[in-house]
């Protein structure tokens, strides 16, 4: 491996914290989702890098199941779109009270 695996695991947990931080403190919608995408990508890294550090596929075919759940974020995130746009609100999160159960 020509990079070596402390630096894949630097990359990674910047990344996630990065976007936690952005998920955190954003009160935009769309922002907190772009957060959880970059989480999501940093998780991503950490498995490929683990995968070709132990010589697995393990970490790949993780990978493969991060992009579906990441799929699935974006799909989540375009319908509370749509729905904020259809009532006309903002797209603060405060505004998504009428979800709770």
């Amino acid at each position: 491996m020509i990079v070596p695996f402390e630096h894949i695991l630097i990359l990674a947990t910047a990344l996630f914290v990065l976007g936690a931080a952005c998920a955190a403190m954003r009160r935009s919608v769309i922002m907190i989702l772009v957060g959880v995408e970059i989480m999501i990508t940093g998780a991503a890294v950490a498995f490929v890098g683990a995968s070709l550090r132990w010589q697995t596929l393990d970490g790949q075919a993780a990978v493969i199941l991060v992009m579906g759940l990441a799929a699935a974020e974006v799909a989540f995130g375009l319908a509370l779109l749509v729905h904020a746009r259809r009532r006309g609100g903002s797209l603060e999160a405060d505004g998504y009270t009428g979800l709770k159960g």
